[in-house]
């Protein structure tokens, strides 16, 4: 089945209940797994005591839709699985929240995280660190504002009483620089736009607008590049109007419950990964160079946007109550 004509489905049976629901704002509704993968153990004789089996718990939040993840990034998974000797669970999660309190809990070893949810939340949560990607030779991406390739929209403020897709409540491209952006104008989301919807991940907002459902939406430059040498199709009906600064890629992080001893080989394994030619070829797959190691810097235009949000949010606050 081609992957524009199923998520087109897909995303239409989504998309068009949820914009009757949140109508007059922002919604979200409650966490659930969406897919949750593990090997089986080997088989053993009548009577005979399975052998332990160690495993590593790796995670990834739909930054592209859920199948579209899991084919992608199972893959990298069970390969830095069994450079470390061991067997792979697999699980993806629906959200970045949920996702940062498992890893959080220590309920799962190593996930693929959001710029942003590292960026504010790896104090809260105890992320550390292991690799983070680069692409083109480049450790940064940016968050797109598109609308549709033939509408007359050119800017931010032309979608003031229009519809518009998040992509998740705590994404950095997604949800907080667009609500800087409106923020700049001393506007906020809830009041700016006609109404707004969550779809989740990046592919389906640009689906989104493709197709008409949302007149604009902000997404990840990383998906969006993707899917514009993958499947043109997939992003032709789009077009560009606003451009942020760079952030850090998404990063690779793991449990701060992990065993420094696992930490250590998760990074080695992740930063020699391209010189094997079984890992380059996934990585080649994901458009991905190889993985550099994390340097802190990268993530503090996010931590700065947010301050400055906050501040901009507290300034609207106290002109709109004197």
């Amino acid at each position: 089945m081609p992957l524009l004509s199923f998520l087109e489905r897909r995303l239409v049976g989504l998309l068009v209940p949820l914009m009757v629901l949140t109508a007059s704002g922002c919604g979200s509704e409650a966490d659930r797994p969406v897919v949750d993968f593990t090997k089986t153990l080997c088989h053993t004789r009548p009577g005979e005591a399975p052998p332990p089996q160690p495993a590593l718990r790796g995670a990834v939040a739909a930054m592209i839709s859920p199948k579209e993840t899991f084919d992608l990034y199972r893959q990298l998974f069970e390969y830095v699985s069994q450079r470390m000797g061991k067997n792979l669970e697999f699980v993806q999660r629906r959200t970045y929240g949920e996702l940062s309190a498992l890893l959080g809990r220590g309920e799962i070893d190593v996930a693929l995280i959001c710029s942003g949810p590292y960026a504010l939340g790896r104090e809260k949560f105890g992320f550390e660190p292991l690799a983070v990607p680069l692409v083109k030779g480049s450790h940064c991406y940016y968050s797109y504002l598109i609308v549709h390739q033939e509408s007359p929209i050119t800017r931010l403020d032309d979608l003031r009483g229009h519809s518009f897709a998040f992509t998740d409540p705590d994404s950095n491209t997604g949800k907080l620089v667009p609500t800087y952006w409106l923020a700049e104008l001393r506007e906020r989301p809830e009041t700016f736009f006609k109404n707004t919807i969550f779809t989740y991940s990046h592919d389906n907002a640009i689906m989104a607008v493709s197709r008409g459902l949302v007149d604009g939406a902000a997404v990840e430059s990383l998906v969006y590049d993707y899917y514009k040498v993958k499947n043109p199709e997939f992003t032709a009906r789009t077009k560009i109007i606003r451009t942020s600064e760079p952030y850090g890629l998404p990063p690779l992080v793991a449990s701060g419950h992990l065993p420094p001893q696992d930490k250590e080989r998760l990074r080695k394994v992740l930063l020699t990964m391209h010189e094997d030619p079984a890992g380059k070829k996934i990585l080649e797959g994901l458009i991905i160079d190889r993985f550099v190691p994390l340097q802190e810097e990268w993530y503090e235009p996010i931590r700065r946007l947010h301050r400055r949000l906050l501040q901009e949010q507290f300034l609207m606050g106290q002109t709109a109550h004197p």
